[in-house]
């Protein structure tokens, strides 16, 4: 059974306070229920109840203008009626007038101020029309006329220019191909702007729309054909060219990568040849030094060397070590440099551990330094040499009858 909060909802009223209090029971709050009607504002008959919850909110807010307002200006409009002025209106009237744009002089009518009367359409002057040169006979003969566009072609160019406003698409569809030749829109325009010039050099100055500007417009039909034809091709490509143009494109990429590869091994190689040459003549002065010292009762001491095919630690820790800690092979040294260096002083006759004296020591760990600059410009070597005979081949399918003529090695 439905009890009063339910109807009270399904009514829209607002739900009554039920709760027992002290002052319900003491009948102390019978002053504080008086509400105040004067700024209520009743529901107009005929709107349902669903649209006029949409337009009064519950806060008590001012009800939407839609609603009939009262006067006041707590619950309506603040200015019922428009502030008009004082001052005389101005009269307006019915007449006609003519549009400077048109050509058959048709005669309409709209209403206007009386002050206007006589006065241009004020529109007219949004008609922006192209002047096209004219010429006369004389002019045609002399300068204007060409081997294949006859007199009675060039006015019936001219006349379309008039008519369209230079707009050479529409000319070209309107281009009266029956009677005579059939032209391209480029046709149009290299003939309609050669025109053009010669006039400005006959009449010393720009003619028609350029008199503004005072530039010459210079109309390059030729070019203007090859860049509509590059444009055709490209749009009427077939898919099969567009896999081709992407895997050249792939391709492109790839010998750019392996460009800068082999640029980057070059300057490498570059490098370590630079490194063995700065070798080289540290120790002619080492040793041109120990021929200076032989006399001195001191043993010379070893001087250090720019190490440049390994980095060896400089064996400064704290605390007691060995001596043949440092010639150990550091981490960075690979297997493969292991292997070569130990081919290498398998072929020399060279032990792995020979005695660490202070001097064996340094003179070893520097052959091996040398024996890794050694290994790794063979390894250059031998990639130059691959990349020259690939080169040679790929150069002998590309132009056939002709070998890539390669330097003595």
């Amino acid at each position: 059974m439905a009890s009063s909060a339910d109807v009270r909802d399904i009514m829209g009223m607002a739900p009554q306070d039920t709760a027992i209090t002290k002052d319900l029971i003491l009948g102390t709050d019978k002053k504080k229920s008086k509400k105040s009607v004067g700024n209520t504002f009743q529901r107009p008959e005929g709107m349902h109840r669903e649209l006029y919850n949409l337009l009064y909110s519950e806060n008590k807010e001012l009800p939407c203008p839609l609603i009939q307002t009262d006067t006041s200006k707590d619950l309506g409009y603040k200015q019922m009626r428009a502030k008009l002025g004082m001052r005389r209106v101005r009269p307006w009237k019915w007449m006609p007038f003519t549009n400077p744009a048109r050509k058959d002089g048709l005669v309409l009518n709209h209403w206007r101020r009386t002050q206007e009367e006589g006065k241009d359409y004020p529109f007219a002057r949004f008609n922006k029309v192209c002047e096209v040169p004219t010429y006369t006979e004389l002019e045609f003969g002399h300068h204007l006329a060409t081997p294949g566009w006859t007199r009675q072609e060039t006015d019936h160019l001219m006349d379309l220019a008039s008519r369209f406003d230079l707009r050479f698409i529409v000319m070209a569809d309107r281009w009266d191909s029956n009677t005579y030749t059939q032209r391209s829109v480029e046709d149009l325009k290299e003939r309609y702007y050669s025109i053009v010039e010669k006039l400005e050099r006959v009449h010393g100055g720009a003619t028609g729309a350029q008199e503004q500007n005072k530039k010459t417009f210079v109309y390059d039909a030729e070019h203007e054909r090859r860049r509509k034809e590059q444009l055709r091709r490209l749009y009427n490509r077939t898919q099969d060219q567009l896999d081709e143009e992407d895997m050249l494109k792939a391709e492109l990429r790839k010998i750019e990568a392996r460009k800068k590869e082999r640029e980057k091994k070059t300057a490498d190689l570059q490098k370590m040849i630079a490194q063995a040459d700065a070798s080289t003549n540290e120790m002619k002065k080492i040793g041109k030094k120990q021929k200076m010292v032989v006399g001195r009762l001191n043993r010379p001491e070893p001087v250090q060397v720019e190490q440049t095919g390994i980095k060896w630690p400089d064996g400064k820790s704290s605390g007691v070590s060995l001596r043949s800690t440092r010639m150990k092979l550091p981490t960075s040294v690979g297997l493969k440099k292991t292997k070569a260096i130990e081919t290498m002083c398998t072929e020399l006759g060279l032990e792995m551990q020979p005695s660490c004296t202070e001097e064996i020591c340094s003179e070893f760990n520097e052959l091996r330094s040398e024996m890794v600059l050694l290994y790794e410009l063979k390894n250059a070597l031998t990639n130059s040499e691959f990349e020259l005979t690939s080169l040679s081949h790929q150069y002998e399918a590309l132009v056939p009858g002709k070998s890539l003529s390669l330097p003595p090695q």
